[in-house]
């Protein structure tokens, strides 16, 4: 069993940065695929980025591409999603994602979520 808690969320102007972060526990983090996805209002969750277990390799949806970089802190069980450039469209609940595999990155996006975070908030006002 793998516990994953977000922090970092908030109320944000357009055109500004914010960085989620996701707390680890349970075990070993190492051997997980890690990923964030997003759900707006009325929307279906949808994949945001995921990072390989090494943090070598990462995977981005198109519409983040260039804005947003994940990264993770294996030392530290943690994952980072640094987000810039924020549009209202990136409003959303921001979840933390992971998944048992020393496959590809791409994995996590092809075939699902083992372990889910709670959410956390993030609003960006125009």
């Amino acid at each position: 069993q793998v516990q994953l808690v977000e922090s970092g969320g908030g109320l944000v102007q357009a055109g500004n940065s914010l960085r989620l972060s996701c707390a680890a526990s349970g075990r070993t983090f190492v051997s997980y695929i890690m990923g964030w996805f997003r759900q707006a209002p009325g929307k279906e969750r949808e994949f945001v980025a995921a990072i390989s277990w090494l943090g070598s390799n990462t995977d981005y949806a198109d519409s983040v591409k260039g804005r947003f970089t994940i990264s993770r802190d294996n030392t530290k069980n943690t994952l980072y999603l640094q987000m810039n450039s924020l549009k209202p469209e990136d409003t959303a609940v921001y979840y933390c994602a992971a998944k048992h595999s020393l496959g590809p990155v791409a994995t996590m996006r092809i075939d699902g979520v083992d372990y889910w975070g709670k959410g956390t908030l993030v609003t960006v006002s125009s």
